[in-house]
Formats: C-alpha cells, sequence, structure tokens
C-alpha cells in the first residue's frame, strides 16, 4: 500500500467532468499533490452534481465521461506520477428516477420475485414498497407501457395490464402516495430522511460483488490507489464490509466516520483512518479565544446546547424518521415506540458497534432511562434483547438509525439554532466545548501521530457547513465579542429578521463570507431556516417568513449606510482572520495525516454549505499566481490569497519529495509574554510555527518571546531566510503569521 503525501479533492460533475479533471493534473503536480481525490465516479441519477446518487455501479458515468473518460484520467495521472482516490458509496442508491435504476424497475416490476429484492432493505412483510411521490394536483395515467404521474414513471408488471390507470396501479407490487406519507410510513430503509436513496444490504456477499465488482476491477488493474469510503455508520456491520473490502485490495482506505469529541475509530477496522473531521475540530478551535465566550454566549441568547440537541433530536424521530422508529419497535412486540426515540435521543456518539462500543450502548439506555423513567421497562427490555444478540436485526437496525438521528439532529438541525459562534458548528464539532486549548490540540495531534498517521486530515469538504476560511474570520469575532455584540445589536436594529436565531446566524455569516452576493447569501439562508425548522422547514412552510429571509440580504446591502457599516467591521476583522486561515492551513498540512486540499481552497475560498462549495473554481487564476509563486515571487499576505497558495505548494511539496521529514511529533512551548499566541510543533525534520489569537497579539506585540528549536541548522522555507536558535518571533513571524521551517541536511 503506497500512502499518498497529501490529497486533492475535485468535485468531478457534468461541467467538470473525467477530461476536465484530466486537464487539471499537470497544475496539481506543480502544486505538490500527491493524490488526485475524486467525488464518486460510477454512473450517478441524471444531472447529479455530486454523484453520491448512485443508480448503476457495473460502470464509470456516461454523464462524466464514462470508460474512455475514467482512462483519460488515469493516464493522465500516473503520467503525472500521481496517485488515484475515489470516493465510493457502499450504503445506498438512488431511486429517484427508477427507470435509470435497473435494480430497483426490476423489484418494482417483480416484488418480492425479483432477482434484486434482497439487494434493498425492503420490508415486504408491510405489503406492497411504498413510494411517497404524489402531490396533492393531478392523476396516474398509463404512458407508453408504463404507469406515468408527470414526469415520475413505474413499470407495470406482467399481467396487470387492463382497466383505469388506478385499477392497474392497485395490481402492482409498489403503491404510489402522498409525499408527505414517507416519514413515518416508508417500507425501506433510505439514506437519513431522503426518501429518494434507498439503503442497499452489502451486508449479503451477493450485493456486494454487485456493487463493488467495477471498482475492484480498477483496483486490480493498478488503476486506483485508494478508496475513500461514504457513510459507514449506515452499513449493519461496519467492521465486517471493512473487513471484507480490505481482503479484496490493499489501497489506502479511509471512512467518513464522524467522531465525537473523545471518540476513538473502532481498532478492529483494517482501515487507515477518518477522512479528517476529528482533526478539523482540533485545528479550528485552537484559534478560537475562550475569553469571548460569555459576552457571545448572552448576545445568542440560546438554551445549553445540549438542551438544544436534544429537542432537535427529538424533533427528527417525531417527524422525520417515524418509519424507522416504528419498524425497530415492531421487532419487539408490545414495546412503545417513544423508548426507541428516547434511546436515540440518548447516544452520546452517532452509533456503537456491538459488541465493541459497549460503553456507549450502556450510556445511551442510562440517560434515557434518567430522562424517561416511565419507559423504564421497556428500555431494559431493548436492553436485554440487544445484549442477547448483539448482531441480530434489532442491534443491527438501532445501531444503523442511531447515527441517522444524531446526524439529522445535531449537524442538520441544532447546529443551525445555536449560533453563539458558527466557526464551532461544523460536521464533527462541539458547538457547546468553546474552541480547544493547545494542550488539547496537541494531545489530538500525537494521538493521530501514534495511532493514525496514515489518516486523512481536512479543513474544507463538500459537506463542512462553511469553509475553512470563513470559519477563520468568524472565529476572530470570540476575541472581538463585545465590539461584535454591539454592532449586531445596532444592525438589527435597522435591517432585523423575525427570528432571532437565524439573524444572528445571518450577521456572522455575512461577516464570514464578506464579500458576498445578495444571491449567494439568500439560498444560504433558505437552506439554514428550513434546516433549523424554527419557522419553516422543507416539509411544512411558512412563506411569509420565507420571503422574509430570502429578501434580507438584498435589503441590508442595498442599504448603503449599513452596508458600510459591515463593511467598515469586516476590514477590522479580515487581517486577522486572514492570519487564523494561515495558521490552520499550515497546521493541518505539516502535521500527522495525510492532509487533503478541498477543490479551490489553496486560494482565500469564502464559501458556504453546499451547493454554494460546488461552484466552479477558476483554476487559470491559481495557475497564474502558482506561475509567479515558482519564478520566486514571495507574496504579501493580501486579498490576493497568494499567501495561502505560497504555504499550501510549499508545504505540500515538502511532504511529497521528503517525506521522511514529516513522521513523529512533539510540542514546541514558546517562552516570553506573548508565549500563548504561538502555537508550534517539531517533527522530524520540520518545525511549524503559527500565530494564536492575532488581535490580543496587536496589542502587545511579540516582545522579547522566542522559541527554542531542536538541535540543528533550520531555514524558513517560506522566507527562505536561515533561522538562528532559539528564535525570536518578532523577527521569525514578522512577513508572514506562520513558519515552516526544515532543517537543513549536513
Amino acid at each position: 500500500m503506497n500512502v499518498p503525501s497529501s490529497t486533492y479533492r475535485i468535485q468531478v460533475r457534468p461541467g467538470f467532468d473525467l477530461l476536465d479533471s484530466a486537464s487539471l493534473i499537470p497544475y496539481l503536480e506543480r502544486l505538490g499533490v500527491g493524490a488526485v481525490y475524486t467525488s464518486p465516479l460510477l454512473a450517478a441519477a441524471p444531472g447529479s452534481t455530486h454523484g453520491y446518487d448512485v443508480v448503476d455501479p457495473t460502470r464509470a458515468s456516461p454523464e462524466l465521461g464514462g470508460e474512455e473518460g475514467r482512462q483519460r484520467l488515469v493516464a493522465a495521472v500516473r503520467k503525472a506520477g500521481l496517485g488515484l482516490v475515489v470516493d465510493l458509496v457502499p450504503n445506498h442508491m438512488s431511486v429517484a428516477v427508477p427507470r435509470v435504476n435497473p435494480w430497483w424497475w426490476d423489484v418494482l416490476t417483480h416484488g418480492r420475485e425479483s432477482r434484486y429484492a434482497s439487494y434493498f432493505d425492503i420490508d415486504f412483510a408491510r405489503g406492497p414498497i411504498l413510494l411517497p411521490v404524489l402531490g396533492d394536483e393531478g392523476a396516474l395515467e398509463i404512458r407508453d407501457g408504463v404507469l406515468a404521474y408527470f414526469e415520475h414513471e413505474f413499470p407495470i408488471a406482467p399481467g396487470t395490464e387492463g382497466g383505469t390507470p388506478d385499477e392497474v396501479h392497485e395490481r402492482q407490487h409498489y403503491r404510489l402516495v402522498h409525499w408527505k406519507r414517507g416519514n413515518a410510513e416508508l417500507t425501506y430503509r433510505r439514506f437519513f430522511d431522503v426518501t429518494s436513496l434507498a439503503a442497499v444490504r452489502v451486508e449479503d456477499p451477493a450485493v456486494f460483488e454487485a456493487t463493488h465488482a467495477e471498482v475492484l476491477r480498477w483496483a486490480a488493474a493498478g488503476e486506483l490507489d485508494g478508496l475513500r469510503i461514504d457513510h459507514p455508520d449506515g452499513l449493519a456491520d461496519p467492521g465486517a464490509y471493512f473487513r471484507l473490502l480490505r481482503s479484496r485490495t490493499d489501497g489506502w482506505l479511509v471512512v467518513e466516520k464522524i467522531l465525537a469529541a473523545g471518540e476513538s475509530l473502532p481498532a478492529s477496522w483494517p482501515v487507515d483512518g477518518t477522512t479528517g473531521y476529528d482533526a478539523l475540530r482540533e485545528v479550528c478551535g485552537v484559534f478560537v479565544d475562550p475569553a469571548g465566550e460569555p459576552v457571545l454566549t448572552a448576545l445568542a441568547a440560546t438554551p445549553d446546547f445540549h438542551v438544544e440537541e436534544t429537542r432537535s433530536r427529538r424533533l427528527i424521530t417525531e417527524r422525520s424518521l417515524v418509519a424507522e422508529m416504528r419498524r425497530i419497535a415492531a421487532l419487539v412486540p408490545g414495546t412503545p415506540v417513544d423508548a426507541v426515540a428516547e434511546l436515540m435521543i440518548a447516544f452520546p456518539v452517532y452509533r456503537s458497534y456491538l459488541p465493541e462500543g459497549l460503553a456507549h450502548w450502556q450510556a445511551a439506555v442510562d440517560r434515557a432511562r434518567a430522562v424517561r423513567p416511565d419507559l423504564a421497562d421497556a428500555l431494559s427490555t431493548l436492553d436485554r434483547a440487544v445484549r442477547k444478540d448483539p448482531r441480530g436485526e434489532l442491534a443491527t437496525r438501532i445501531q444503523q438509525t442511531s447515527g441517522m438521528v444524531v446526524a439529522k439532529g445535531d449537524e442538520d438541525t441544532a447546529f443551525y439554532r445555536f449560533p453563539r459562534l458558527t466557526a464551532l458548528n461544523e460536521v464533527g464539532g462541539a458547538p457547546d466545548r468553546f474552541g480547544v486549548s493547545p494542550a488539547e490540540f496537541h494531545a489530538g495531534a500525537a494521538t493521530r501521530d501514534a495511532g493514525w498517521p496514515a489518516g486523512m486530515t481536512t479543513l474544507s469538504t463538500h459537506d463542512t457547513k462553511r469553509s475553512d476560511d470563513v470559519r477563520a474570520r468568524i472565529a476572530v469575532l470570540a476575541e472581538l465579542a463585545p465590539e461584535f455584540a454591539t454592532a449586531v445589536r445596532r444592525w438589527s436594529a435597522r435591517r432585523p429578521l423575525p427570528e432571532p436565531t437565524i439573524e444572528l446566524l445571518a450577521w456572522q455569516t455575512l461577516v464570514g463570507a464578506w464579500p458576498v452576493t445578495p444571491e449567494r447569501l439568500a439560498a444560504y439562508l433558505d437552506k439554514a431556516a428550513k434546516e433549523a425548522k424554527l419557522r419553516t422547514s422543507w416539509v411544512d412552510h411558512d412563506e411569509e417568513f420565507e420571503r422574509a429571509v430570502h429578501g434580507w440580504p438584498a435589503e441590508v446591502l442595498g442599504d448603503d449606510e449599513l452596508a458600510a457599516d459591515v463593511a467598515a467591521f469586516v476590514e477590522r476583522v479580515r487581517p486577522p482572520g486572514w492570519s487564523n486561515a494561515l495558521g490552520q492551513k499550515l497546521l493541518q498540512l505539516a502535521g500527522p495525516g495525510v492532509p487533503d486540499v478541498y477543490q479551490g481552497s489553496e486560494l482565500w475560498d469564502l464559501s458556504l454549505v453546499d451547493p454554494d462549495n460546488r461552484r466552479p473554481v477558476d483554476y487559470a487564476r491559481r495557475t497564474e499566481l502558482l506561475t509567479r509563486l515558482e519564478e520566486g515571487l514571495l507574496p504579501e499576505v493580501d486579498d490576493t490569497g497568494a499567501a495561502k497558495l505560497h504555504v499550501v505548494r510549499t508545504t505540500l511539496r515538502l511532504r511529497r519529495e521528503r517525506p521522511g521529514l514529516f513522521t513523529g511529533y512533539r510540542p514546541l512551548t514558546a517562552d516570553g509574554p506573548a508565549a500563548d499566541h504561538a502555537l508550534a510543533f517539531a517533527r522530524t525534520g520540520v518545525v511549524a510555527v503559527a500565530t494564536r489569537l492575532p488581535v490580543s497579539l496587536e496589542r502587545t506585540g511579540w516582545q522579547d518571546t522566542i522559541l527554542a528549536l531542536p538541535p540543528g541548522t533550520w531555514t524558513d522555507h517560506l522566507t527562505r531566510r536561515r533561522v538562528a536558535e532559539p528564535v525570536p518571533l518578532a523577527e521569525l513571524l514578522d512577513r508572514y503569521p506562520v513558519a515552516l521551517l526544515v532543517r537543513e541536511e549536513p
């Protein structure tokens, strides 16, 4: 197995397909990338912009260029001497357009008798497959030999033709029902609450072979160096799945497992690590000033995060995942659905993996009993049944579903309801913890180096709520908490929103993403308001409120006096935001693990949640700046972002050319009056230094603070200056807020 020195994530999509990706390889090689890392490449739903909605896992996506395009990408990657890593989705397939998914079409046609009936997790005992697609208008019709409802088409089973469309419908192996019935009555397992993504039973060896044969063919042919596995928590037995996958490929293997703070990846999994959200929390959190917590907590005026978290999870069990609660309860006759829901709500992590993770299971049972003593008997019954058969259907479904409740309740609800400091409200984040101390940061990095040195680290992904540069700027608000609170009250008095939580979220987003167009901000706030589910949602709309939210960005940015006030505040936070952004990027790139760079984020990237973070990237601009760096430019820290590109290029090229420098991990501590503003660590042959809390540092300066270095002769590869030892930080960090020191070879 070859572990890449780094990865660069490309969102392959219509408009930037496999041929476009192949044309990008020379730029990525010059940047210093170790491996190209793509979004899923298998055939997906028509028009898919992300690839996670696979309809045919037996071929490369024709819309992305098909097999020919894939081969062109492989050839370009190999010519450049780089690796290739591909995202793989084993948990589910798209059934939004049944005709393009041959397996699903066959199941709808033949029901239980379909050769693919066991491929999907369908509860056939409850009768015909429920398909929640109908609206309030329109009627069924028979069109070209299929049953149709507007653009939706469904197969007609042999021998069931004849009669009215409604009569034909009643003879099918499925039932078309109103779309709102899906959350409560669905008869197949799905991806979270997305009824158009049906879960696949990869625990069945035949299903594993059918869904993985093509990608494993690529690996066997030497055309693939690694896999990123999407959403393993949805699988029946993730550990068994990884063991089977590992037996079929020896490539680099990282998994999108979201770890809670303090949680470890199961030791029995034969994988190289996570996709890096745990590192993201630590790297970004260490740039947050804990002194800002009281003022920002008062400004938000929201309940304790865990109160909001519990409310949000309960909302998910009562509205979005009712069908899942009922299916589990039915496995133990007489069990109240409330008992199942309370158990889901109580999980301290996304899920357990019994018999591993028994402590997490016990914690959930104990907490549920404490919250609902009236359900103690039912919870004890569930507990006994699960412990008796930890690999049985009851235990499996509970564990698959708890991750759904936690993810939808926390990431997609509570994180939008708790706007104290939104830089902390990230996938894998812990908003209840106001940042990360240097000691916690170093402990996490040392653990990563010792236990998962080949795991991925990341700062931005296609799934993050906001880019690392937006988070870096918002983190500055913790240092300017009183000023920001005063400004928000002034701005809100002039242009309020009718919901205070969304209002504070909106102001932080405006500051973090400035300059942002009204259209981008409106799209973000519309999604945020619906995810928060306070006044509106994806299912139950408050159109008056939605109009107010949609119109707010244009009103604010069209108010010249207010816009000028916001712009002036942004100018106050922009330079320290750049300092934070460079600091967190260097710590990620030079630290333990395999660092990933999300497409375009080698320059300043002020993107918000998807689809905003999947916009086209201006690679011509990046190539131009890269050429200037190669010609010797030492860029200023300014709005061009060239300084970030300089940090990325310098570190990635060192990692690829001299990987032996980046082993081991030792925290370094500065000495002097501004010591707390320096975060530094040594590896075998490099030292990384970053500036923390730059606003308060502006008031005092480094003064005579120094950093002692390990023995050797050191050169800062960012400034190209030799460094004396011990080094005064005022000299080391006079040009950039970061330094990458390399020990010169004797």
